[in-house]
């Protein structure tokens, strides 16, 4: 049983069936990848995880408690993260004060800050911020306006501002996407670190197989909606069903 649980699920938007009869079990402590060609409904699939959708069929359970009918607050409180694709953190504001806002969220449950110079003397909440700024390693980024920064580094003050929150499950929807090989590089780096220093499971969906086998210890490969395979990083590489889904070819 896994601190995870797709069970049967199923999505259907009009005519098209963009999930049927999803399966997929994420073990506590693991980094798990779904990869997939595109609209094979990873995204769908993550949507149905974090509360923006909700399956016409089917179940999700986390630590044994479904998801279904949570908004997406309720099943952040509930312990799950999420990264999307493009990062989302407030460009108006230093990075210490991004930082900030998770930090104070965390404490009193609410999502709604108080004024920033009223934040300030929160002196729990700034203690902490800074703290999650040196395990980002960008306590020396505090100051900056975060809309300056380059993308891995939004990406990197994301991340943490989600590790703030103290979750069991962080899920990232293509980290990685749209930034240079040494951006990627530092960002697998990271969530290595993340990885073998913190309690957390990593659910990620990556189309940079470079990512995927660099982190993953567990592939789920989707296909118009299907799981067609489930299995360590070593046996998907040469699997004859994911190079068909990849290459339109059946691999001889």
């Amino acid at each position: 049983m896994g601190i995870l649980e797709v069970k049967d699920v199923g999505k259907r938007f009009g005519g098209l069936q963009a999930l049927g009869d999803v399966n997929l079990s994420v073990k506590e402590n693991t980094v798990h990848a779904i990869i997939g060609p595109n609209g094979a409904g990873k995204s769908t699939l993550l949507n149905c995880l974090v509360g923006k959708l909700i399956p016409d069929t089917g179940s999700v359970m986390f630590d044994g408690q479904s998801v279904l009918g949570r908004s997406p607050h309720e099943i952040n409180q509930m312990g799950i993260s999420r990264v999307f694709q493009t990062p989302e953190i407030f460009g108006d504001l230093s990075v210490m004060e991004n930082m900030m806002i998770p930090c104070f969220a965390k404490r009193d449950g609410s999502f709604r800050m108080r004024a920033i110079e009223n934040t300030m003397r929160e002196k729990d909440v700034v203690e902490k911020a800074e703290a999650m700024l040196v395990d980002m390693n960008m306590a020396d980024k505090r100051h900056m306006n975060a809309a300056s920064m380059s993308r891995g580094d939004k990406r990197r003050l994301e991340i943490g501002m989600c590790l703030a929150q103290e979750p069991r499950l962080l899920l990232l929807d293509e980290p990685t996407a749209g930034m240079a090989r040494a951006d990627t590089n530092n960002t697998i780096d990271l969530l290595k670190q993340i990885s073998d220093e913190r309690d957390i499971t990593i659910a990620i969906i990556e189309h940079d197989m470079h990512v995927v086998f660099s982190l993953a210890q567990r592939i789920t490969v989707l296909a118009q909606g299907t799981p067609l395979v489930e299995d360590n990083p070593e046996n998907i590489k040469g699997h004859p069903k994911v190079r068909e889904a990849y290459l339109g070819e059946t691999a001889a």
